[in-house]
């Protein structure tokens, strides 16, 4: 029987790999094994208290109806004077626009922008669904690396570079705090960039979604830097910092053109968000601050106890991330020894390494080549399960006739 044919785009598709490792995790637990699920980036907490209440109190007043594209009117006030007050952002309502979390301004903004051929700057490693969005678009990734060494901070001379020197050049793909690696660009980064950006054809989006997990100093947004509205779209979400990642709840600043562009995007394919769950951000903005940065503080102590564990096994460097709560050792040697991939080292440890338990963790080139020689770990259990987590991660990687019964039988992971 024949069928239509698909197209390249659809055929060359690829996703979110931590959803797919979270798959086999899930099928893992349900047949009885022990997994530490240190693999997806989500918040082990509950939602903040104002916004469950609030979420429910909408429900039951009836708001489970149509929304405007752009968002409730209410809601986008609140998130202005948000970010105007946290970040110094020059917001206004009409510089705000709502969606089902922030991964979809990933493709609003390639839409926005780009058209075939245009160049993209991204730094690797990165964000696994950038990719897919640019070529959704036929735009063309330029790639450059982020550094270990220079604490994963993005290469100002490779933004001049790139505006000054590629054919092309259209867009920047920013995210700070950087997942998967923890690194934070500076205020003083931000403001070259801006510097570089300001004027030209460029445009950048600037994903913040760990807006409120920077350990050292506070967040700083490229959009406070002056006359920036017009060139980036920045996305933000309730997910991290209100543990609503369920809830999809997400917003982009932007000049007031570009919003509304945005909003007729919304309309002609997500149609809204939920009104009921933007009155729950709403309520989380105004009244869950104190919760939040509490669990903020707990964040940051799952981090560092990580990091503490993980500096305890051989082989291994890591930093302590500026912020996030991702940990992204570099485990190069231990994959040279054993002959083993970096990501195929995680799969191993969910899947090879004992029969009755597992950690679920990433390897590094889920997000790039750059990611070669690295894991991600996130912090998302209880802080004994992480130091349970960093122990068998140390006792399996002695196991070499399991690594090898492992590659037997998975010998696409062989280094």
């Amino acid at each position: 029987m024949s069928s239509p044919t698909l197209s390249a785009f659809a055929r060359g598709l690829t996703a979110e790999t931590a959803f797919d490792v979270l798959a086999v995790a899930k099928k893992l637990q349900a047949a009885g094994k022990d997994v530490i699920s240190l693999q997806i980036g989500d918040s082990p907490f509950p939602t903040t208290a104002s916004a469950i209440k609030a979420g429910k109190a909408a429900i039951d007043a009836g708001n489970t109806r149509y929304a405007p594209s752009l968002g409730v009117p209410e809601f986008r006030a609140t998130i202005a004077a948000t970010v105007k007050s946290e970040f110094g952002i020059p917001a206004a309502a009409e510089n705000v626009v709502v969606a089902p979390g922030a991964k979809p301004f990933e493709q609003f903004f390639c839409e926005l922008f780009l058209e075939p051929g245009d160049a993209v700057l991204v730094f690797q490693p990165a964000f696994p669904t950038y990719e897919p969005n640019i070529l959704r678009r036929g735009a063309v990734p330029v790639y450059r690396p982020l550094r270990q060494e220079q604490d994963f901070r993005p290469d100002v001379a490779e933004v001049e570079k790139f505006v000054k020197s590629t054919p092309r050049a259209k867009a920047i793909f920013l995210n700070s705090p950087h997942n998967p690696t923890g690194g934070v660009a500076t205020k003083e980064d931000l403001k070259a960039i801006a510097d570089i950006v300001r004027g030209t054809n460029i445009a950048i989006l600037s994903d913040e979604p760990y807006c409120h997990m920077v350990w050292e100093g506070k967040h700083h947004s490229i959009l406070a830097e002056p006359d920036m509205l017009n060139h980036v779209v920045s996305a933000f979400t309730f997910s991290k910092s209100y543990s609503m990642s369920g809830w999809r709840c997400g917003y982009a600043i932007a000049s007031v053109p570009h919003v509304d562009l945005i909003g007729k995007m919304i309309n002609t394919s997500l149609s809204c968000a939920p009104p009921f769950v933007q009155l729950a951000g709403k309520a989380a903005l105004e009244h869950d601050a104190a919760e939040r940065d509490k669990t903020m503080q707990n964040f940051h102590g799952k981090v560092k106890l990580l990091v503490d564990e993980l500096r305890k096994v051989p082989d291994v460097t890591v930093l302590m991330p500026k912020g996030t709560f991702y940990v992204f050792p570099k485990v190069e040697p231990i994959c040279k020894r054993l002959g083993i991939t970096s990501h195929g080292l995680a799969m191993y440890l969910l899947e090879g390494a004992d029969d009755q338990r597992g950690v679920g963790c990433l390897g590094g080139e889920c997000f790039g080549a750059a990611g070669q020689g690295f894991l991600r770990f996130s912090c998302a259990e209880p802080d004994e399960r992480l130091v349970q987590a960093v122990a068998f991660f140390a006792d399996a990687v002695t196991r070499t006739d399991r690594v090898r019964a492992y590659l037997e039988t998975h010998p696409k992971y062989r280094m």
